[in-house]
């Protein structure tokens, strides 16, 4: 699933829900999209266990008969852990989303980890470039503390990466900033972060 790109878990959602029997709502038109937001993309290459969606339905169901639904329907990988009713006055909720948690296993040993996080976070500007801007990181990195080792021995990092308009910090930069190759290391979000009403995490 970590392969899974962005569009794919779009599309396998709207099969879900056909799946399910679940009346999604449309859009018109000559091309008709459902109704469904996710938070925030998960970067290629990465697992997790805190992923949110919304979707509009064309009459009222339970929350308790979604979920029994969905859970049916879903195939092996995904997993469908709650389904609440959201308060439709609030905004999209990709313009919700403040932060991620990340948990990072390293498949390799990397000498002085906690060293190169302190100095990571110690840095007035982490200047970077992606798809040919350039932009600075280090404001979009909220926290990075080294963990004790997993138990087979593997070095542990958790990271608090801020979302805003504009920038989004992404694991694989704060990877690439400390030096460790992406293809030695997992990544795993832990839990998505959102603003409530007055601007503040919840």
């Amino acid at each position: 699933m970590r392969y899974t790109g962005h569009l794919d878990v779009q599309r396998t959602l709207e099969r879900m829900f056909r799946r399910a029997g679940l009346p999604l709502w449309h859009s018109q038109g000559y091309h008709p999209r459902p109704k469904m937001h996710l938070a925030a993309a998960l970067p290629l290459g990465c697992t997790s266990e805190h992923e949110i969606a919304d979707f509009w339905l064309t009459e009222p169901w339970p929350a308790e008969k979604i979920a029994a639904a969905l859970r049916r329907a879903a195939p092996p990988g995904l997993r469908i852990l709650a389904v609440t009713l959201p308060d439709p006055a609030k905004p999209p909720l990709p313009t919700q989303v403040r932060s991620s948690d990340y948990l990072v296993t390293l498949l390799d040993p990397v000498p002085d980890l906690a060293e190169k996080a302190g100095a990571l976070l110690a840095a007035s500007s982490l200047p970077r470039e992606r798809r040919g801007k350039p932009y600075d990181l280090r404001p979009l990195i909220e926290s990075l503390d080294v963990l004790s080792p997993d138990g087979e021995g593997h070095q542990r990092l958790v990271m608090r990466l801020r979302a805003q308009e504009g920038a989004t910090g992404r694991p694989d930069e704060v990877l690439a900033a400390l030096g460790i190759p992406l293809n030695a290391a997992r990544i795993h979000r832990t839990r998505l972060i959102l603003r409530n009403p007055t601007g503040q995490p919840r």
